[in-house]
């Protein structure tokens, strides 16, 4: 039911962001005021044009949404992805979508004092606060534990030189 749904609202997404869609619509529109004089400009005549804008409307609303929900997350996850594999960037902008509004703020007039400052001929500095670390970082800086069967191995490849010489 999902990927029916994704499928659909991204079908109707970029329908609806079509230059031809656009002018169909006015098309309508201009069919429905022409008509007026026809229907006397009556309150049913009215009420198609109002009852027509207000369900297709509502329900675009939806449809739209999910589609910018799904290419915004997709975003986020590309960026995230790209934070990651650039050794120099900061760590801790992964995942920021997910900070207060307060949170992001702080970090976005860094973001814009740092790039002042660069555009005026300074050098970058870095965000304030302590910077993000990276699972690999946390692994190398971990010291390497001599496993069980390698000490084994190990030990009785000694003892074999030690007869053998």
């Amino acid at each position: 039911m999902e990927k029916l749904f994704v499928r659909f609202a991204t079908l109707t997404a970029k329908i609806a962001g079509k230059p031809w869609t656009f002018l169909a619509c006015v098309g309508i529109v201009v069919i429905w005021a022409v008509s007026g004089p026809i229907f006397k400009f009556n309150e049913t005549w009215q009420l198609v044009i109002n009852t027509g804008t207000t369900i297709i409307t509502f329900l675009m609303v939806f449809l739209i949404q999910n589609t910018q929900n799904r290419d915004g997350a997709a975003m986020q996850a590309k960026l995230d992805e790209l934070v990651f594999a650039v050794r120099q960037a900061d760590a801790r902008f992964i995942g920021i979508e997910h900070l207060t509004e307060k949170e992001l703020d702080a970090i976005l007039a860094e973001v814009e004092a740092r790039g002042v400052a660069v555009h005026q001929g300074k050098p970058a500095r870095a965000i304030k606060g302590k910077r993000g670390v990276r699972a690999d970082e946390v692994e190398a800086a971990q010291p390497k534990a001599a496993s069980p069967a390698k000490s084994a191995s190990a030990k009785s490849r000694t003892a074999a030189s030690r007869k053998s010489a």
